[in-house]
């Protein structure tokens, strides 16, 4: 045997012998993500909020109103570059503006607090200012002050202020669909949308002058918002909603934050969306879904749930309104979904039709 052939030979007997190791020990921890999934963010990200674009002089500052009527006032010299100097020029501005149901979900920002607690929202805002590529910051001790064209709940004179974070947690604690306590072996990823955390002594106040809810912006590239919490006195319970064969199983194994299957509710008449994501663990096909925080959806709140799921290449959606009953000896309240295959024209109009619920 020549030399040059006896080597390849050996490369051949080595490869053969470590490929039976690597696919026996190898688990991918974080799978791709579903094609059902992608398909669906597609749908979603067609609708959703776009960034609205503006032009300020750095020196002189200025004012900018959004397309809803928000204004946003720049005092002079306001901005500083990375480098802690005064930015003068021009400096471009991008707004982004969540004011209604229908954009939360298609966003995927709804209104829940980090534990769960459900808010009212009066405009979710993602304020970024650069000069060409360079992102610019807020001068210390400098604000924005911003004006949004909405009164208080009666009574109320000032508005809580929030701050949010993507959020995709992991668990392998959960629920079944009889809302037992489980283990499970198999590792769960759940994709909030955002995390809202209130910030200290940050509120937005009411104007009776020009009838708005202002609040002072003082950082940018962060996502803001001007929320009240809201919630309904009497018995708190744990939802369970269940899909049956049209929840994507696959939901809660793409730690990249794109889901097949989705479920939203917005309480009656309240400008708020809640996402429930928690999986139900290890269920029949039946009773696949998802369920809520514990005790934490008020027993005889009217709302309406708006189920999503993509699965087979093919959407399928419910919309459902209900009024929460009361757990009685239970643990929880199971609602029943029986999604129907729509085209994603009519998923965007169900979607749609959620900010007049």
């Amino acid at each position: 045997m020549k030399l040059s052939n006896f080597k390849s030979l050996l490369v051949i007997m080595a490869i053969a012998a470590i490929l039976p190791s690597c696919k026996k020990e190898s688990v991918d921890p974080t799978p791709l993500p579903d094609n059902n999934a992608a398909e669906l963010a597609k749908v979603l990200k067609s609708k959703a909020p776009t960034f609205q674009n503006f032009t300020i002089n750095a020196s002189t500052g200025g004012t900018i109103t959004t397309s809803f009527g928000t204004r946003f006032k720049f005092p002079a010299n306001i901005f500083r570059n990375p480098d802690g100097s005064i930015t003068t020029g021009s400096v471009d501005i991008a707004v982004k503006e969540i004011q209604d149901a229908s954009a939360m979900i298609l966003a995927d920002r709804p209104t829940a607090t980090s534990d769960g607690k459900m808010l009212e929202s009066f405009g979710e805002f993602f304020i970024a200012a650069q000069q060409g590529a360079r992102k610019l910051n807020l001068n210390k001790d400098s604000v924005v002050m911003v004006q949004i064209p909405r009164r208080p709940p009666a009574g109320m004179k000032e508005i809580p202020m929030w701050s949010g974070d993507s959020s995709i947690s992991s668990t392998m604690n959960g629920y079944d669909y009889q809302n037992n306590s489980k283990t499970v072996t198999t590792t769960y990823y759940v994709s909030k949308g955002l995390d809202w955390n209130q910030q200290a002594s940050s509120f937005a106040f009411f104007n009776s002058v020009d009838n708005t809810m202002d609040f002072r912006l003082d950082s940018l590239f962060k996502w803001v918002n001007c929320d009240a919490l809201y919630s309904i006195p009497g018995t708190k319970t744990t939802v369970m909603a269940y899909f049956g064969n049209k929840f994507n199983n696959t939901t809660g194994n793409n730690y990249g934050g794109e889901e097949p299957s989705m479920l939203y509710f917005k309480p009656k008449g309240v400008n708020s969306v809640i996402k429930l994501y928690n999986v139900i663990l290890t269920p029949p096909e039946v009773y696949q879904g998802f369920h809520s925080y514990q005790a934490m959806i008020p027993a005889g709140m009217e709302a309406t749930f708006l189920a999503i799921s993509a699965k087979d290449g093919k959407f399928y959606a419910e919309e459902k309104t209900v009024t929460i009953a009361e757990p009685g000896a239970a643990t929880y309240v199971p609602i029943t979904f029986s999604l129907q295959e729509v085209s994603s024209t009519q998923l965007l109009t169900l979607i749609d039709d959620m900010k007049s619920k």
